[in-house]
């Protein structure tokens, strides 16, 4: 032990020195007072230079006065009996301590001088680094630990040499304590061998790799797999078989599903967690069915399922069935078993209580864990609604009677999701024998009957959209007549004139019927769209002050934008005839007031993916989410509120197109609505508008190759030949005395083939075509095509009261042409006849 800690002075040095100036002042006494004068001058010379020294040496700290520390003998003994080796040094290395331990483990003498760790193995190049990193650390005052083995792994042991030992070497900075004078901190090294937890721990892993050495080359399969169906642990025997590479297996978890078909995995995830499953958790089940290899093919195995308890591992044994191993006894019903549990559709033996006795995948699959019958007596009625519960009965007492030929049932699954399907059920011949009496086969039809609904809706609305547009296109013609014929009333009329404010009724009510067309066309999809790149979250901005007014003082309005919003394609103000629409709306559900929410948000392709909506393609999407806090909407109501002309508010409020104007927008815009309401709950309105990216295909609307909506001209007169092509008497009358009026020699024709006659024998001469689109023999953009044969420079209109974009197909990509949109007044005909000619 070494031990150089607080060397205090003792008492023996002050009695030495007062004897030995006692004999000094004897001795001089003794001689006369000239020969002893200069010793004791000498003598108290030395004594002033002494204690001159001690009292600077006391200011700065080289000499302490005080009272002796004394040890602390526990803390001392506490230190020498430690298991391990224990050895404090100072900041410069030197030893300050060492116990008996920190010798033995160094194989040291008593009297051998005790070097610290770092040098005392740091002698060994192997030892080198985390010797460096321990002396590093010892500096700079940090913590660290070391494990190191001697000699090191991989040099040659001369015969007989010692056995190798493990070290642990650790560094910790203990600070000074007050008062004790030391100033700078010591550090506390400890070292421990710990030989035999190594070599126990090598024990135990070769004893560990040896189990698993023979259970990978077992002649069997063997599999672990968590609750979620994470396989843990695979053998190499199962990895060969299925020509799996186990060190990609290390890199990538497999899943049950990727040995093994879906019902399959889910056959074994949920063995033995049904509530009703007869076998107690922790037995063993065995299946037949076959396991997927990586090149597409399969093999037939027999599986020995262990049934986990809670959330531990499943232990599942593989016994491979090769060609010739299986006695043709058991052939036969191992290839039925296979079937069976491949089987895609929901299969079930029934005994002849009606309960169910055996099941395969796709059963437990389709109706959960409980399914999975095993011994116990689930009856099969369980499994369906109690609507259909009495009908089922009555079916499967007929098959259990040994009747043939049973209708199959459409039933509503019990549980949650009001999933549906239709079940078949036959009759077993041999029931007496085997126990079971009928065999039930299950189909879900529940995304077969939401795609019928979605399609008989879809055709629905198709057809109502035709007849809508076609009425439009009608009342069009009707609505340019009247406003035509009572611009010219007005023009003879002043308004002090009696009749003046009645042909003014007249027209504005032209008007109004003009904007119901327009929102009929809007539900058709048959009206024209000016589509441009938008950004939605600055127009909800804009449009935040007109629905503030729109909504009231007792409705609270809060728009939620997301910062980066992806751009949209869409007539802006379509757009905002949308969210208008679908604002007064929800205004309107809240009699009493309340809260509308508008936001916005991109859906990711994955995101839309999950939505549900089959009839909506995945993809990237801008949603717009409106969402009040009214009196909500029944399923009745939700499936007809997009329907023209329906309406739940009295009569007299609403003409019943609001909502399937949003429709018919949305839809030719190239996105989706959806509505959630719930009664009492309120009612949130998502409309999904694609995302626009430069460079893609946009909307099914674009903009006319000569697109323009010049000012209406001062002066509407003006000159040339026209031929007006109009198969409509009453547009035709107007619009030919409207343009007569101006000046214009107008030539008419009530059909295509007329107007090319008449077209020919004024040899040309026509500087502008006004043709409508819709008419009988030939049509407007047919007419276009056979003019540019005989006048490549020909201009011309369209006016129609269909969409732009509904004959603009049927022009050559380069065409040009302008449009004007019916019902027209005589303003506007004018002033685009007069921008044509003027170009």
């Amino acid at each position: 032990m070494t031990d150089r800690t607080d060397r205090d002075g003792g008492v023996g040095l002050v009695v030495l020195l007062a004897l030995a100036l006692a004999v000094a002042a004897v001795g001089l006494a003794m001689v006369s007072r000239e020969v002893a004068e200069p010793f004791v001058l000498a003598i108290l010379a030395a004594l002033a230079v002494v204690g001159v020294f001690c009292l600077f040496a006391g200011a700065v700290g080289i000499l302490y006065f005080g009272q002796r520390h004394a040890r602390n003998d526990l803390t001392k003994a506490f230190v020498d009996n430690l298991p391990h080796g224990a050895l404090i040094a100072d900041n410069s290395g030197r030893v300050v301590y060492a116990n008996r331990a920190y010798r033995d483990l160094l194989g040291l003498d008593a009297e051998a001088p005790v070097p610290a760790p770092d040098r005392a193995f740091g002698g060994n190049p192997y030892l080198a680094e985390p010797i460096f990193r321990l002396a590093r650390a010892a500096q700079q005052g940090r913590t660290l630990k070391e494990e190191f083995r001697l000699p090191p792994p991989g040099e040659v042991e001369d015969e007989g040499a010692v056995e190798p030992r493990w070290f642990r070497i650790s560094v910790q900075p203990m600070p000074p304590e007050p008062g004790s004078g030391r100033k700078g901190p010591l550090t506390v090294w400890q070292v421990d061998e710990v030989t035999q937890d190594r070599l126990r721990e090598e024990s135990s892993f070769a004893q560990v790799q040896a189990a698993i050495d023979y259970l990978d080359n077992a002649p069997a399969g063997f599999f672990t797999a968590d609750a979620d169906g994470r396989i843990e642990y695979l053998n190499a025997t199962l990895a060969q078989w299925l020509k799996l590479d186990l060190t990609e297996i290390a890199a990538k978890r497999l899943t049950l599903s990727q040995i093994m078909s879906q019902d399959n995995a889910a056959l074994l995830g949920g063995a033995g967690r049904g509530e009703n499953h007869g076998n107690a958790q922790g037995g063993v089940r065995r299946f037949d069915f076959d396991l997927l290899r990586t090149d597409g093919t399969t093999m037939p195995v027999r599986v020995l399922h262990r049934l986990p308890r809670g959330n531990q591992l499943a232990h599942v044994l593989i016994l491979n069935r090769g060609p010739g191993e299986a006695q043709e006894a058991d052939a036969a019903g191992l290839r039925f078993t296979r079937i069976f549990q491949s089987s895609p559709f929901a299969i079930a033996t029934v005994d002849a209580d009606g309960a169910v006795s055996a099941t395969n995948a796709a059963f437990s699959r389709m109706f959960g864990a409980d399914a999975d019958a095993g011994s116990g007596k689930i009856k099969l009625e369980t499994f369906v609604d109690e609507g259909n519960r009495q009908d089922l009965r009555k079916a499967l007492e007929a098959a259990i009677a040994g009747q043939g030929l049973i209708d199959p049932i459409d039933v509503t699954f019990a549980g949650p999701g009001q999933s549906s399907g239709r079940i078949y059920l036959n009759s077993i011949a041999d029931a007496q024998d085997t126990g079971e009496a009928a065999i039930a086969y299950a189909l879900d039809t529940t995304e077969q009957r939401a795609l019928e609904v979605q399609f008989a809706q879809s055709q629905k609305m198709q057809a109502v959209g035709q007849l809508a547009g076609g009425i439009a296109h009608d009342f069009n013609n009707m609505l340019t007549a009247i406003i035509g014929f009572s611009d010219f009333l007005l023009l003879n009329h002043r308004p002090t004139d009696p009749a003046f404010q009645d042909i003014m009724n007249i027209k504005q009510n032209a008007n109004r019927a003009a904007g119901l067309v327009r929102q009929l066309l809007a539900f058709s999809r048959q009206q024209t769209l000016r589509p441009q790149v938008l950004q939605l979250g600055d127009v909800l901005s804009d449009l935040s002050i007109l629905l503030d007014r729109l909504l009231g003082e007792n409705i609270e309005l809060s728009l939620e934008s997301a910062g980066d919003l992806w751009p949209v394609k869409a007539d802006l103000h379509q757009f905002e005839q949308v969210i208008v629409n679908l604002a007064v709306n929800a205004r309107d559900a809240m009699p009493d007031g309340g809260k509308l929410a508008i936001r916005t948000a991109n859906v990711t392709e994955a995101q839309s993916g999950e939505l549900g909506e089959s009839h909506m393609p995945a993809g990237e999407y801008v949603m717009i989410e409106v969402r009040d806090t009214g009196t909500g909407m029944t399923d009745e109501v939700k499936q007809k509120i997009f329907e023209p002309f329906f309406s739940t508010k009295e009569i007299g409020r609403g003409t019943g197109l609001g909502l399937s104007t949003v429709y018919g927008i949305v839809k030719q815009t190239g996105g989706y609505v959806f509505v959630d309401s719930e009664v009492g709950a309120g009612t949130s309105m998502r409309v999904y508008l694609p995302r626009y990216e430069e460079g893609t295909a946009g909307v099914d609307q674009e903009p006319a190759k000569l697109e323009r909506k010049p000012e209406k001209p001062k002066d509407l007169t003006g000159r040339g030949t026209l031929l007006l092509v109009e198969d409509e008497d009453a547009v035709r009358s107007f619009a030919a005395r409207a343009l007569g009026t101006r000046g214009y020699e107008v030539l008419e024709a009530s059909t295509g083939a007329e107007a090319l006659e008449v077209f020919e024998e004024h040899e040309g001469n026509v500087d502008l075509v006004v043709s409508d689109v819709v008419m009988p023999e030939m049509d407007g953009p047919t007419l276009l095509k056979r003019l540019r044969e005989q006048n490549p420079d020909i201009k011309i209109i369209f006016m129609s009261g269909y969409a732009e974009d509904a004959f603009k197909r049927n022009l050559d990509e380069n065409e040009e042409f302008m449009f004007l949109q019916k019902p027209f007044d005589l303003k506007t005909l004018a002033a685009t006849v007069k921008s044509a000619l003027d170009d």
